[in-house]
């Protein structure tokens, strides 16, 4: 599992131990239960059943700032990560039986009334449209074995995720929408992230491309977001963040994975069979905040 101790490495990894997995993290630090990348380079993968990565520099990362250096950062964690395993599993003298990439929504093109499923276009008209294509691609191995990839929404949980930014605003009264707040947000719960990752590694004739977004979430807007979550702490949420200061903050290009955003729909991850376990939003958030 690479990108293993991040926020959705870590709730992947407690589900599939208590389902009777065994879980190696691969790391750029050694210890218990990891290898490191420069092992998976060198020597290859371990003998194992399914890999998948979630290794990723995060891109709002508000101390790091926008530029050619921090670029390259958020390409090669995804990009050249990926482009190790799918190597690696080239290479493996026994191939694992699954292999399964998160990239993200930002794939489909922001829109305020376009919906859209996972064979829908995209992956061509921007930055990070381009990075999730390119990172797809990395994952091709030719013949097998099977690859699943999940787009991602914004993932929602407790300790971690964009929750963990936005709570301590919200839980003084000074949180709401950003921007306009009325660009579609497309959300999911870290719990069913993790749960649609496993799905597809347990069920090893899943392939393709899955959307990880709650069913509800092409219906809710930023604003609605806002609400909710002031409700669920029940404080208001009156304070709009403006464009002008987000773009300050992430710059202009960042700026848009947050002034704007995509209504998408899980088609094929409903298809597959997998039932959410937070497909409303209130839910999510009570169980977020409690």
């Amino acid at each position: 599992l690479g990108g293993g101790t991040g926020f959705v490495g870590r709730a992947l990894t407690q589900l599939l131990r208590s389902r009777g997995h065994e879980v190696t993290h691969i790391s750029r630090h050694p210890g218990k239960d990891r290898i490191t990348w420069e092992e998976v380079s060198n020597s290859g993968l371990p003998s194992c059943e399914a890999v998948v990565n979630l290794a990723g520099e995060n891109v709002l990362n508000p101390f790091r700032r926008w530029g050619d250096a921090f670029c390259k950062d958020v390409i090669s964690s995804r990009v050249e990560t990926t482009r190790t395993l799918a190597k690696a599993i080239a290479d493996a003298e026994q191939p694992p039986r699954a292999w399964v990439l998160v990239t993200g929504v930002g794939y489909y093109r922001p829109s305020p009334t376009a919906e859209y499923t996972e064979d829908s276009p995209g992956g061509d008209f921007d930055f990070f449209s381009r990075l999730v294509s390119s990172w797809e691609a990395a994952a091709l191995v030719p013949g097998s074995p099977a690859r699943g990839v999940v787009r991602s929404g914004v993932v929602l949980g407790r300790g971690g995720g964009a929750i963990a930014q936005m709570l301590w605003p919200f839980r003084l009264g000074l949180g709401g929408p950003v921007g306009s707040g009325l660009q579609p947000f497309p959300w999911i719960h870290v719990r069913d992230l993790a749960g649609i990752v496993c799905h597809a590694l347990e069920s090893e004739c899943l392939q393709g491309v899955f959307n990880g977004v709650a069913p509800s979430s092409a219906a809710t807007s930023n604003g609605t977001f806002a609400q909710e979550l002031a409700a669920a702490l029940g404080r208001p949420a009156l304070l709009l963040a403006p464009a002008w200061a987000v773009r300050a903050v992430f710059g202009a290009e960042r700026a848009l994975l947050l002034l704007e955003g995509q209504r998408v729909v899980p088609k094929r991850t409903l298809e597959s069979g997998y039932r959410f376990v937070f497909p409303d939003l209130p839910a999510a958030l009570k169980d977020i905040v409690a």
